[in-house]
């Protein structure tokens, strides 16, 4: 199409090899891309957007619907939403869509690399070598794959695909998921997991009840020795009080790929802690996975554009 443009397709901040797919999408529809360099342009291209693409790197609150009168939809790069006002928007009455399932398998076997990993104390080896030291008592704690017991806490897709992963190298695993009964594992109390697990795998979404769920109480009443992964939401830990754990030994390791602020902040505790695996929420990529989620992104602003149903509408 030529002539002038019929609005603006937003994206948000984004660390994308190419937006290729979304500037198709826009020059066969007539609308012009918008790619925001920062929170700042991000915000101040929401007036003029139909559609408003949402990655990790932005967010979208209650304040900012008034200077979105021609937004259509709001499209989230992936299945987190939490830096979505999902009820705001829905006053609104702009839908927010998300992208779901897209990298299940990645993000899945990101978790139980990282649990995998810290439960043989990996990163305790490799730094008593890279500092000159030798094996010292490092792996007497751990149990042989046999005896481990796994806590995933979420078991949707992703968690229900890390808890096979586990059963498929011969741990015992249990779960807990408060609104998922039929699942191909042993369901247990949130207490009980958490207090008798090897390995906590936390799945779940991050809202009012899932805020720091790992809690300097619940960090406590774990088994000393256990190791916390975390590939779903920063804010499902506080990670002050899991860095205080760590350092205590009272936590034996973590993995986290999602943080509370990102980047992670240069004074961040968890950057000195001892036996942890830091990943910059890279978990969902593959050679596969950008494809995937863009495409999806893509195929529902498109529905939102030409007036079609959306899917995967949260609100």
């Amino acid at each position: 199409m030529s002539g002038e443009k019929q609005g603006t397709i937003l994206v948000a901040p984004h660390h994308f090899p190419d937006l290729n797919r979304e500037h198709a999408l826009a020059e066969e529809l007539g609308y012009e891309l918008v790619a925001a360099a920062d929170v700042d342009a991000f915000r101040a291209g929401l007036p003029d957007a139909s559609v408003v693409m949402v990655t990790p790197y932005a967010r979208l609150t209650a304040e900012d619907y008034p200077s979105m009168p021609k937004t259509r939809a709001v499209i989230r790069y992936g299945m987190g939403y939490d830096n979505i006002d999902v009820e705001a928007a829905a006053e609104a009455g702009i839908p927010v869509a998300i992208v779901p399932g897209t990298a299940s398998e990645e993000v899945a076997s990101h978790a139980f690399a990282m649990g995998l990993a810290l439960v043989r104390r990996l990163p305790a080896g490799d730094t008593a070598i890279r500092e000159h030291g030798w094996a010292g008592i490092i792996g007497y704690d751990t149990p042989v794959l046999s005896d481990l017991r796994i806590g995933v806490l979420g078991l949707g897709r992703i968690g229900q695909h890390v808890a096979r992963m586990w059963s498929a190298v011969g741990a015992h695993v249990r779960g807990y998921d408060p609104y998922i009964a039929n699942v191909p594992v042993e369901l247990a109390a949130l207490d009980s997991v958490l207090e008798e697990s090897d390995v906590v795998s936390l799945h779940l979404p991050l809202n009012d009840g899932t805020q720091h769920l790992i809690s300097a109480d619940s960090l406590s009443r774990m088994r000393r020795g256990a190791v916390v992964v975390n590939v779903s939401r920063g804010g499902l830990i506080d990670e002050e009080a899991l860095a205080v754990a760590l350092a205590s030994g009272q936590i034996g390791g973590a993995g986290i790929d999602t943080f509370s602020q990102e980047p992670l902040p240069p004074e961040h505790p968890l950057r000195s802690t001892p036996n942890t695996i830091l990943t910059p929420h890279i978990a969902w990529r593959s050679n596969r996975s950008t494809g995937a989620l863009q495409e999806g992104a893509v195929e529902r602003a498109r529905l939102a554009l030409t007036g079609q149903p959306l899917t995967d509408v949260v609100n």
